[in-house]
């Protein structure tokens, strides 16, 4: 029996909503062979192993390559063909998705909201998580300069980012990372095919960020009902001169406590 591995891979894409692994797919190839094998005769079992070995057998053993090529044919051939849908290689395996020029027919299908946008400030954030973490918000705030409340909130809400654990400093203060749904969101299978931030610039990075995310998959305040960030020029005068005496007190302070601090000596 001849078999079209091309066209049982993308059988099994259809059958499930869940990502195929490369690993999924040879175990389940390999228990397929295995269940043909113990259903022969036993007296045909012995030549049939040795044919199958020298792949002539009526179930060729399917070997990683195999299913490498044949993955790669599907994801080529939908582009090429402009298909109705796309073979999309995720970290946790393939699957099959529509493609993207049909967004907006299918959320329309699903009575769905239109896709949310990041603000500039979290997409910025976001960044640093992803590529120095895991981190802390004090990090985070001392590499922007501003307070990262509203955006690590933000990322939490649309899970973005999760909680790593604590870091073993003073306070015990939380880490944050990336999460799975972040790696769909950017586009990428692994961390590791992020580019070098030593050889980047923020401007480029954040290029990046966008890169497969696409203006309709990104996410804003305003889209979700919430308001709008304010940025520290939008700020009204009474909170400005809040802040300045804020830092002025501060520097009295530790003026005072230097002083007392030579007293002593």
């Amino acid at each position: 029996m001849e078999r079209d591995l091309k066209k049982i891979v993308e059988a099994l894409l259809l059958s499930t909503s869940e990502p195929l692994s490369i690993k999924a797919l040879l175990a389940l190839f390999s228990t397929y062979r295995e269940s043909v094998v113990a259903m022969e005769p036993e007296s045909e079992q012995v030549s049939d192993i040795e044919t199958v070995e020298a792949g002539e057998g009526i179930v060729p053993p399917v070997k990683k390559k195999d299913l490498e090529i044949v993955l790669q044919a599907i994801m080529e051939e939908a582009e090429a063909d402009d298909r109705a849908y796309r073979l999309v290689e995720g970290s946790k395996g393939f699957y099959l998705a529509t493609a993207p020029q049909f967004s907006d027919y299918i959320r329309l299908l699903r009575a769905e909201p239109k896709p949310m946008k990041l603000t500039a400030a979290t997409l910025e954030t976001l960044s640093i998580i992803a590529y120095r973490q895991p981190v802390t918000r004090a990090e985070i705030e001392s590499i922007r300069g501003v307070s990262v409340d509203s955006p690590i909130n933000r990322l939490l809400e649309i899970e973005l980012i999760e909680v790593m654990g604590r870091a073993e400093l003073p306070g015990r203060p939380i880490q944050y990372g990336t999460s799975e749904k972040f790696l769909e969101f950017s586009g990428i299978v692994d961390l590791d095919d992020f580019p070098a931030s030593d050889i980047l610039t923020q401007v480029q990075i954040d290029a990046f960020m966008r890169k497969d995310a696409g203006d309709d998959s990104v996410l804003s305040d305003e889209s979700v009902g919430l308001a709008k960030e304010t940025e520290p020029s939008e700020l009204p005068l009474e909170e400005t001169f809040v802040e300045v005496d804020w830092q002025k007190e501060n520097i009295e302070s530790d003026a005072f406590l230097e002083t007392r601090e030579g007293e002593t000596l």
